[in-house]
């Protein structure tokens, strides 16, 4: 007799799929270390997984709906999600066309996780021996699908190809600063055999990967005025599925080219009132310009950027028990982005820890060109980024002892980065901005986030320049312009990811604002932030049918 399928099996189903597509994945989260592959990118690896996605969606529609309790419906959906995003990934073919320095491209993409993979068992350390030994087939693949791509009209961006191939310059002409040093060798044998393979194999294949990338790829690359997936064959097609995917919506891509204005328009009444009182005007142009260029706004070095980022953290972390009842125990740490990466690197990003616990949350903060980036940005960042944002999202998911291990580490970006611009507001709630100057930091960033609705958008569905993108955000953004290129250049790498933070933010806020009116004097903040991180990350429906569940249970 064939064993009963149950949502717990599917889960895990899905969990074994997901795992294969990535098998980094499961390694740098520290569930299953022994890994050693990169993953199958051919096209026929692909349809594979594409087809074997198919099938389990199938499975779980097959299930009967009524005979499930609300949490096994909510995994349910949590499957067919998750498992339809990722055939919207696969079937876009990004990584035919996807080449950059930004760690969303393949070859960056192992210069940045490959250094996290712990090595502290001489077990642990064979399989990354394993893993570096790997990487010649695996570039071998990319540039291929490459080629792939350029056959079929699908081409990269040139300057990004340019910018992809500096990146592998700067490494390879610094091999005693290569990150995949990072790790402390666990015995003598390993320290040598890992030199032995940089050397001989893995330098030679990034130096033969970048050669391709300038001999073939770059002619064929698209100018700075066609860099949008609408200039693709299909384009169109592709990016409203992957606006789906990003933000877990059916909204299209004028409706949120629309909300990113309405949102720019109204935070200009909030930068006049702060503006008053810090510079004695309500103007946003001046507003703006002294916040690009008051020399008392910059840093002085990166160990102030990131002193001041690690004490905005602690003391997040000293009021967040007064608004969540459940505190992850996980610790963090902040590092400043590796060099070779910090110039297309964003400003900051998060990396969550190890389920194993071998690693710590880290926050890196980019430090590159240092006294150009602004400081009144650095507490917002941190908040987001740490507490009580991802580290505080990422952290307790993993905690969730009682659901599926696909419910702990589910990858929905509207969620997760709403979460996080979420919690940048919340953050004001809590009287953690130390000051004025630091709201108006709250401020700007919440700017960026709305022309990431009009950028992205603009980009991706309306055809705009490079130019064009850069042009609108320093109009309506305090950015420094060094970070709004590199802004620019990521949304135009990611199609679709940076609409996920507005998106997501403007429904946790919208689901909270309902609750509040249900249950008027019974609700209870900290209950509703552990219902929304004790659900793991799920897609903004699923979030919207769990709250209102919550608060019919509460006004019984």
């Amino acid at each position: 007799m064939a064993p009963t399928t149950t949502v717990t099996t599917l889960a895990d189903d899905c969990v074994d799929l997901l795992f294969d597509i990535e098998p980094l994945w499961p390694v740098i989260v520290g569930i299953d270390p022994a890994r050693t592959e990169l993953g199958d990118v051919t096209e026929e690896g692909e349809a594979r997984h594409i087809a074997a996605l198919e099938r389990l969606v199938e499975r779980a529609r097959a299930l009967d709906v009524a005979e499930l309790s609300d949490q096994e419906r909510v995994t349910r959906d949590v499957i067919i999600d998750q498992a339809r995003a990722r055939i919207a990934q696969l079937q876009s073919r990004m990584v035919e066309f996807t080449i950059s320095d930004l760690f969303v491209a393949p070859a960056a993409s192992l210069l940045t996780l490959l250094p996290m993979v712990p090595v502290a068992t001489p077990e642990q350390g064979s399989a990354q021996l394993d893993r570096l030994a790997a990487i010649p087939a695996y570039l071998d693949q990319v540039a291929e699908r490459h080629r792939a791509g350029v056959a079929a009209g699908r081409t990269p961006v040139a300057h990004l190809v340019r910018a992809a191939a500096e990146h592998l310059d700067r490494y390879l002409a610094a091999p005693g600063d290569d990150p995949l040093l990072r790790q402390d060798p666990p015995d003598s044998d390993f320290a040598s055999r890992r030199q032995r393979l940089l050397a001989d194999v893995v330098r030679p294949a990034f130096a033969r990967y970048r050669d391709v990338l300038r001999s073939e790829l770059l002619e064929h690359g698209r100018p700075d005025d066609r860099p949008g997936v609408c200039h693709l064959p299909d384009g169109d097609a592709g990016y409203a599925a992957l606006v789906r995917v990003h933000t877990t919506t059916e909204r299209d891509p004028g409706e949120l080219h629309a909300t990113g204005l309405d949102c720019i328009e109204r935070l200009a009444e909030e930068y006049a009132v702060l503006g008053r009182r810090v510079f004695g005007t309500g103007d946003l142009g001046e507003i703006f310009s002294r916040l690009r260029t008051d020399p008392a706004l910059r840093w002085r070095d990166a160990d102030e950027l990131l002193d001041t980022a690690r004490a905005a953290i602690t003391r997040a972390e000293r009021e967040a028990p007064n608004w969540f009842g459940r505190i992850p125990p996980q610790p963090w740490v902040v590092e400043p982005v590796p060099a070779a990466e910090a110039p297309g690197a964003p400003a900051a990003y998060y990396l969550q820890p190890s389920v194993d616990g071998t690693r710590p949350g880290t926050y890196f903060a980019n430090t590159h060109e240092v006294t150009e980036r602004f400081r009144h940005t650095s507490e917002v960042t941190a908040f987001h980024e740490v507490i009580p944002g991802h580290h505080f999202q990422l952290s307790t998911a993993l905690n969730l002892a009682d659901l599926p291990l696909l419910r702990r580490i589910s990858d929905f970006n509207a969620y997760s980065e709403g979460w996080g611009l979420y919690t940048e507001r919340l953050a004001d709630e809590m009287g953690l901005y130390s000051d004025d100057v630091a709201r108006l930091g709250m401020l700007s960033m919440d700017s960026v986030r709305a022309g990431r609705l009009v950028v992205d958008t603009g980009l991706h569905a309306k055809g705009w320049s490079r130019q064009q993108a850069i042009d609108f955000l320093e109009r309506n953004t305090p950015m420094a312009r060094v970070e709004i290129v590199a802004e620019v250049d990521r949304y135009i790498a990611y199609p679709g990811q940076a609409l996920s933070y507005m998106v997501g933010r403007l429904e946790i806020q919208r689901v909270r604002a309902e609750a509040e009116r249900a249950l008027g004097e019974r609700f209870d903040i900290r209950a509703f932030h552990d219902l929304v991180l004790g659900v793991g990350a799920v897609p903004l429906t699923v979030l919207e049918d769990v709250v209102r569940v919550w608060v019919r249970d509460h006004t019984r």
